[in-house]
């Protein structure tokens, strides 16, 4: 009954939502749309966490929690290519900012917070949170260092440099999934987890956590419109807009499949899925996204501004000072979100 209630409303809400976006005013004003996207957003992610989790249980947490992540960002990878396409790299380069510093304090430290309210402590691979620890500072290299040596620069030299960073990180994230994946899969891999019987099939998982992914990305897109729209009307910034409410919604999904995960103790699964997504962001996505541009005539670099840099840096410091050891409890899942506050209030106040 419980599971028929939930598929009705998934089904309902997506529904009123697709209708509220094509009507749209004045049968529906944007807080109105807003509000009917975000319920909406709230069943589809509950949706991508249950086929996450079903697909977890036949390729085990690591490849289900990097499924989730890449299904997620593969989402706002296609966004960000339209907005590339347009021109808008402000725009882009903040929503970058804000899922990676999203998913390293606020998915991270929601599922740590909330794992840790139910069990005193929990375990993951501590040579996985090593190596994720170094991937993080390689993150914050490659994005620092271009935006220092931007102002020596000429414009066509720093296009040059994007373009070859972006090669290299590239090249860096394929190898490291060869390396975690392949030739060093069992010394990366989590203990054993007690799953207990997987809802769908494993053909039925994968499908559905495709069609999740699909419906998440829709939704999402529905919802970025109706916050521009809330954004404008309560005068909030771009850069605020960009980096918290944009990445917050486009990352509804992460959220939920590693909060669920968590709940259930499989914090492993929840770190590949948080910290991993921040990983493929930025190692990946980002210079995915200025290769892409060279395709439209007008290449994006990859000079960050300031506050995106000190957030970022800030956020791997934290992420990496505290999943380090390869254990957390709730105290630790409130850090990671009492920086991420601190770092809203900041980037609101902008």
């Amino acid at each position: 009954m419980k599971r028929h209630g939930f598929t009705i409303g998934l089904i309902a809400s997506f529904a009123l939502s697709a209708v509220a976006h094509y009507v749209g005013a004045p049968a529906f004003n944007p807080t109105l749309q807003f509000l009917i996207s975000a319920v909406a957003i709230i069943f589809v992610a509950g949706f991508l966490g249950k086929a996450t989790e079903s697909v977890a249980h036949y390729a085990g947490e690591r490849l289900g929690g990097f499924l989730n992540a890449t299904f997620g960002n593969a989402a706002e990878l296609v966004i960000a290519i339209f907005l590339v396409k347009e021109g808008l790299f402000d725009m882009v380069k903040a929503s970058i900012t804000g899922s990676i510093i999203g998913n390293m304090l606020l998915v991270l430290g929601l599922s740590v917070l909330v794992g840790g309210l139910k069990f005193k402590e929990q375990k993951f691979n501590i040579k996985m949170a090593s190596h994720n620890s170094s991937l993080m500072l390689l993150s914050v290299i490659a994005l620092f260092i271009p935006a220092m040596f931007a102002t020596s620069f000429t414009r066509a030299q720093t296009t040059t440099m994007s373009i070859i960073v972006s090669v290299i990180l590239i090249v860096a994230y394929l190898l490291w999934l060869l390396f975690s994946m392949v030739t060093h899969k069992e010394f990366l891999a989590d203990e054993a987890v007690e799953h207990g019987e997987a809802p769908w099939s494993k053909g039925l998982s994968i499908f559905f956590l495709v069609l999740a992914t699909a419906m998440v990305a829709v939704e999402s897109e529905w919802l970025v419109h109706t916050i521009e729209d809330f954004s404008h009307q309560f005068e909030l910034s771009e850069l605020f807009v960009g980096a918290f409410l944009i990445a917050i919604v486009g990352n509804a999904a992460e959220h939920s499949a590693a909060i669920m995960l968590a709940r259930k103790g499989k914090i492993g699964a929840a770190v590949e899925i948080a910290v991993g997504s921040s990983l493929q962001i930025a190692l990946f996505v980002a210079p995915v996204l200025v290769l892409v541009s060279l395709m439209f005539g007008n290449t994006m670099n990859l000079v960050f501004t300031t506050f995106e840099l000190v957030a970022i840096g800030v956020a791997a410091f934290i992420a990496k000072s505290i999943s380090g050891d390869g254990s957390t409890n709730w105290y630790e899942g409130v850090l990671l979100l009492v920086v991420y506050l601190i770092l809203g209030i900041a980037f609101f106040l902008v």
